[in-house]
């Protein structure tokens, strides 16, 4: 029984990725200097998987920024407005490019925006999304996949490349012309992915794994047809090279008889999201195909139960034999910190909770281990079956009276007291902004002498005095500055704040944290995820300091800033042992008592951030409104406490929400702010045809790039808003929060963006 790992970690044990990635951008590293650091960490990486005895190793897992990104390099999938930038390259396949795709470009008389940015299906991982337009001619630009292949193969290892399959790289794009069809691109699209299949195969590759996760997703008659199709040709033309079709996140269900049709030779499917599919899969599987058991969950940090796992592998091993079994990790562990064993703070991580857990060096050795225990090894079991045992009914995981407070919750502690309509009246009377209020979504640029801070404080380099004099210090320039800028409503800036989610977690009991325990959000971008390990509850205030400090400074509104409890819920790390949603209603409890306290000082702006909701929508469209129905009594237990004139804002990114608005709309927040700059506030248009009655904050410039947007760009983002939605309920913000930016660009941009909400008063008043 081989062993199969679908992808790996690529930002390196220490970030080695972000950091190079980032000082090349800043000039401080050469284009070779990145390339060597890429080539070690690639090498790192599959030594490791070669050294555990991983009988398939993927390549072509590692990316520079985005995994779709590259793939649109290797089929040429280049939006036009690129075509300025691409004619001034000598070589199209040229980093300036790939990287002004994905961050945009403003240099040397180009000012290009970014590509697209949207999560990966259900989760906190970011891709760049394709563009097909009118015209859209496929090429081959990059050969990456098999360049890595045979980078791996002179070290003498033989890998398993991986692409994202051809169908679900459509499916997962955007269509720029509405005359455009999937099946015609997809006839465009085929001759280039057989190119790079055929070349893998001359270099020798034998396994080729295509991911299709559209195959766990709600599919029309005509898009089964496109698989069928697609692999149909494909399959045609390699008489040599072995396909595995790689689905996960979720159950084929009703896709299960076109994947199984499929002429492909291996079909992996996870078990540790969606167990409950082998039975199905096992009693039409085909003769000719091989089957991966996704067993070890890619997407958690909890030890494998290998009791569970062996039923499931002798289950099929009783249908098809073993000959025909793959022992896999459900997905790539890309979602999953890099090695536990670099956790050597016992302050930090505590050994029991520790020995509970397992990252993606600990899980590629669980598929050892299962190897070994279906070799009749009992001691691996036993040992496993202990450890699961203790955490189980340890003492600091369960806490009655936290359960009993959840339990006790009714529909009143969900509902504000007025509605809407009664409560903006209050809040205008209140707060008197102007039409078209300017704000921010709540963090300013983590420069490294914050950061530096902060490690410093952890390290005990200087006092918790000295600290909290130099916060001060950052507070009182951010209003200064805001202030300067005629911002509406201010925010504090959140430099006390390591990240929204770790920052909360920290101060909640339930909570643990690693050091070491990184993975890729989007590009450069690395999260810390807590570990919910028990329940959850809030010693004290968490923000209350801060916020209060920050308003005694402006006469202006301050908001108070927190992170809602789905987003916490779905940006940690969650136990395994209680349904999500009884855990996120033990975190909004949390954050209510934070949101009470924060009123009763004084602050009368609260923004409870809730960009995961959309996020952790089921993958099928049956299971949705279960889930939002409890995330959404979530977030309003969370603020339902505030009398009607304290206004409660809430913020969503990169999320779509034509199919889920009246989820949104139920929320019930007085102000919620959105991601709408990459998409032209194309986003707009569900709330205009819902008739969102609530105030709506629809980001007028990308955070996510250094471009500095004009005036002039943001004005014209307004006035389509102004198209879609009363003037009465606009505002004016940026796409995200400022962390990732510099002070300088922010400070420009913002001006410009405080111009624009000038230039609409003004319109609106000539009107």
């Amino acid at each position: 029984m081989q062993t199969n790992v679908l992808g790996y970690p690529r930002i390196g044990s220490q970030r080695e990725l972000k950091k190079a990635c980032e000082a090349y951008w800043a000039g401080k590293m050469s284009l070779e200097k990145l390339q060597l650091t890429a080539r070690q960490l690639r090498r790192q990486h599959w030594e490791i998987l070669q050294q555990a005895g991983i009988d398939l190793i993927p390549s072509n897992d590692f990316s520079f920024y985005d995994q779709v990104l590259d793939l649109c390099l290797m089929t040429g999938v280049i939006p036009s407005r690129f075509t300025p930038l691409l004619k001034s390259l000598a070589n199209a396949n040229s980093p300036e490019l790939y990287f002004a795709m994905a961050r945009g470009y403003q240099k040397n008389g180009l000012d290009i925006t970014a590509m697209e940015m949207t999560k990966w299906l259900d989760t906190n991982y970011h891709y760049l999304v394709p563009e097909f337009e009118a015209e859209q001619q496929f090429r081959v630009i990059s050969t990456k996949c098999t360049d890595e292949f045979k980078e791996a193969l002179s070290l003498g290892i033989h890998t398993k490349p991986v692409l994202l399959g051809p169908v679900s790289f459509l499916l997962l794009g955007k269509i720029k012309d509405g005359q455009l069809q999937i099946a015609d691109l997809l006839d465009r699209l085929l001759p280039v992915y057989l190119h790079h299949l055929q070349s893998l195969q001359t270099a020798g590759a034998t396994w080729v794994q295509l991911d299709e996760p559209c195959l766990v997703q709600d599919l029309t008659p005509e898009e089964h047809a496109l698989f069928t199709y697609a692999y149909t040709k494909l399959k045609a033309g390699l008489p040599a090279l072995h396909i595995m079709v790689a689905t996960y996140f979720g159950s084929l269900q009703d896709n299960t008889a076109i994947a199984l049709q499929l002429p492909v030779q291996a079909l992996h499917i996870d078990l540790a999201r969606a167990p409950e599919q082998l039975e199905t899969v096992l009693q039409e599987f085909p003769s000719t195909m091989l089957l991966s058991l996704g067993v070890i969950n890619g997407r958690n940090i909890w030890k494998n139960d290998y009791s569970r796992s062996l039923a499931l592998i002798r289950q099929a091993e009783a249908a098809i034999g073993t000959e025909r079994l793959l022992l896999a990790t459900s997905c790539s562990l890309l979602h999953t910190p890099y090695d536990l064993d670099l956790e050597t703070d016992e302050q930090v991580l505590t050994p029991q909770i520790k020995s509970w857990m397992a990252f993606a060096k600990q899980k590629v050795q669980e598929l050892s281990e299962l190897q070994q225990i279906m070799a009749g090894n009992t001691a691996l079991l036993a040992a496993n079956r202990q450890s699961l045992q203790e955490k189980s009914t340890a003492a600091i995981v369960h806490k009655p009276a936290v359960k009993a407070r959840v339990a006790a919750l009714t529909e009143e502690d969900a509902t504000r007291l007025s509605p809407f309509l009664i409560r903006q009246r209050q809040q205008e009377a209140l707060l008197k902004l102007p039409s078209f209020p300017t704000t921010t979504i709540g963090s300013f640029p983590q420069t490294e002498e914050i950061r530096k801070l902060r490690a410093d404080l952890k390290k005990g380099n200087i006092t918790p005095e000295q600290y909290d004099t130099a916060i001060r210090r950052a507070i009182i320039d951010a209003v200064q500055l805001q202030e300067s800028l005629r911002l509406d409503v201010l925010v504090h800036g959140e430099f006390e704040r390591n990240d929204m989610v770790e920052y909360f977690g920290e101060q909640l009991e339930g909570f643990v944290f690693t050091q070491h325990g990184w993975v890729q959000s989007y590009g450069t971008r690395c999260v810390k995820p807590p570990v919910i390990y028990g329940d959850v509850q809030r010693p004290q205030p968490m923000t209350v300091q801060w916020s209060s400090y920050a308003q005694t400074l402006t006469t202006k509104p301050m908001k108070g800033m927190l992170t809602g409890p789905v987003t916490i819920l779905q940006w940690s790390f969650v136990r395994d042992d209680q349904p999500r949603a009884d855990t996120t209603l033990q975190i909004a409890l949390a954050i209510r008592d934070e949101v009470q306290d924060l009123e009763n000082a004084g602050i009368k702006v609260i923004q409870v951030d809730e960009p995961a909701i959309r996020e952790g929508l089921p993958l099928r469209k049956a299971d949705w409104d279960a889930y939002l129905d409890w995330a959404v009594k979530a977030f309003r237990v969370s603020v339902s406490c505030v009398q009607d004139d304290t206004q409660i804002h809430t913020h969503m990114c990169y999320s779509e929400f034509n199919d889920i608005i009246d989820h949104i709309a139920a929320m019930d927040a007085d102000v919620i702010t959105i991601e709408t700059s990459r998409s032209q506030m194309e986003l707009l248009e569900a709330f205009a045809a819902f008739r969102y009655p609530n105030e709506i904050g629809p980001g007028v410039y990308d955070i996510h790039s250094p471009r500095v947007p004009t005036t002039a760009e943001m004005t014209e983002l307004l006035e389509k808003a102004v198209q879609l939605l009363p003037a009465r309920n606009i505002w004016v913000n940026p796409d995200c929060g400022l962390k990732t930016r510099k002070w300088a660009e922010t400070e420009q941009a913002l001006r410009n963006m405080v111009a624009a909400a000038r230039e609409m008063r003004a319109n609106v008043l000539m009107c």
